[in-house]
């Protein structure tokens, strides 16, 4: 028996592949198939079964694309009804994948088809659980999410997760090994740990959800805390219950070059959005006009989901020359598939071209720090809400990146003010969509909030974010 956590760290999300004795299962799969494909090559096996934990919210699932190319069913937990052929399994159901044992357990809550698989090794020992967003770690999945699907309160299906985990997931041996779907970093859950693997036995111990002394105490600690969900969510859960184009058309549709003329042309009659994938040390210097820069170097996709959030919107691209395949598969994890080409030699053939460009306003932490005026200066911290809780430059206001689609129009376009994250990624998306919408008076600070903090800008005093977010 072989299990491989294969992690991807910009949507801080957890697939699985499972072989024993010539046979595979893969949990929760990605988009691209093609690493699941080669594995499975490599290691001579038949996929056998792909299951998927729920309908996830957060990305779209390659289950579809991977069961037409292996032939593989797609199996669910029940109450599913995916409007495609699956295997709508039964609570405690059993699968076998060669020599092991894959149980399914019916683990309502987060969704109402929400499961647990059980794999059980060769000996009958009941190894580890493939929580998905049941249980992550130091958390569990966010009850809310599911309320109109199901027509039940957020406190109705927190009330489910509850019994769930106490009475189905808790009774299981301590050195189990839990395989999460998340971790830290993902909007699925507000208090994950770093780590990706651990022990039942020690999620007992550390994990605030699971120390509760009651079902009330519970609901309250869970629904405590919860920020609004990205808006793309509900139309990925859309996809990966409804079906999708197969991800080869959309990579050979996404993958078409265009010389600035016709990249300028299709702007135009199209009416896309133009969506710059560099670092934000380059975007700033010079950027077409209108462009949006959300960097591959960070957590892109999920941040182009929040910020573009309707999947459908078409979408022209410039990136660093070699990163469009790369930009157009993970645009397609979450959903946005409308990728209608690509500006072939990146910003430079625009320049070249004779295109106009624009630029942002940068400057040091250094220039902040002297030009900065207690009681005078306007600063707007796109920070969450916790980073900035914890510490931050005095005066400053909170205004996260993930709602600045919501206070952008409360914004006093004559009001000079500056802009700053923690490292300069997020400020630059937001100054990208500032210009895009008009606002050209503010300044945006190159280095963020760790570079502030090494000047002598006043700051609040540091208040470690655990304590902050108070989930005890």
């Amino acid at each position: 028996m072989k299990v491989e956590q294969i992690y991807t760290g910009c949507l801080a999300q957890g697939a699985y592949y499972i072989t024993s004795n010539g046979e595979a299962a893969i949990i929760d799969p990605l988009r691209e198939t093609t690493p699941y494909l080669e594995r499975i090559r490599k290691d001579n096996v038949k996929l056998k079964y792909i299951f998927e934990t729920h309908f996830h919210a957060d990305f779209v699932s390659g289950h579809l694309d991977l069961s037409r190319k292996t032939g593989a069913p797609i199996v669910y937990g029940p109450t599913a009804n995916p409007a495609f052929e699956a295997i709508i399994a039964e609570d405690n159901q059993v699968f076998e994948v060669g020599n092991v044992k894959i149980k399914v357990i019916h683990t309502p809550g987060h969704t109402m088809e929400s499961s647990t698989f059980l794999l059980i090794d060769e000996n009958g020992k009941e190894y580890a659980i493939f929580t998905g967003d049941t249980l992550f770690l130091g958390d569990v999945g966010r009850p809310d999410l599911a309320q109109k699907a199901t027509g039940l309160t957020q406190e109705e299906l927190a009330g489910l997760l509850y019994e769930s985990l106490y009475n189905k997931i808790l009774p299981l041996p301590d050195d189990i090994i839990v395989y999460p779907g998340h971790g830290a970093g993902s909007a699925c859950g507000k208090n994950m740990m770093k780590e990706t693997v651990d022990t039942l036995g020690n999620q007992k111990k550390v994990n605030y959800a699971l120390n509760q002394p009651n079902k009330e105490a519970f609901i309250k600690a869970v629904l405590q805390g919860l920020t609004p969900p990205p808006g793309y969510f509900g139309m990925n859960a859309v996809m990966n219950k409804m079906g999708y184009e197969s991800y080869d058309n959309v990579l050979n549709k996404g993958l078409r070059p265009l010389t600035p003329e016709e990249f300028e042309a299709a702007a135009e009659e199209s009416g896309a959005l133009i969506l710059d994938s560099r670092h934000d040390t380059v975007f700033w210097k010079a950027f077409i006009p209108q462009s949006v820069n959300i960097s591959l170097d960070g957590e892109f996709a999920p941040w182009v989901g929040t910020l573009i959030v309707d999947v459908k919107q078409p979408l022209l691209l410039v990136t660093e020359p070699g990163r469009e395949e790369e930009t157009v598969m993970r645009l397609s994890r979450v959903g946005f598939d409308n990728v209608i080409g690509y500006l072939k030699g990146g910003i430079q053939a625009w320049i070249d071209a004779g295109k106009e460009v624009d630029t942002v306003n940068r400057i040091t932490a250094q220039e902040f720090a002297q030009r900065f005026k207690a009681g005078e200066s306007l600063v707007f911290d796109v920070r969450r809400e916790s980073e900035y809780a914890a510490e931050h430059v005095e005066e400053a206001y909170n205004k996260p990146l993930a709602y600045i689609n919501e206070w952008i129009r409360e914004i006093d376009p004559k009001a000079h003010f500056y802009i700053h994250c923690q490292g300069g990624y997020r400020s630059m998306m937001a100054a990208s969509i500032l210009q895009a919408r008009g606002y050209r008076n503010f300044t945006e600070i190159e280095g963020g909030f760790q570079a502030i903090a090494q000047t002598n800008v006043p700051r609040t005093n540091y208040v470690c974010q655990s304590k902050v977010m108070n989930l005890s």
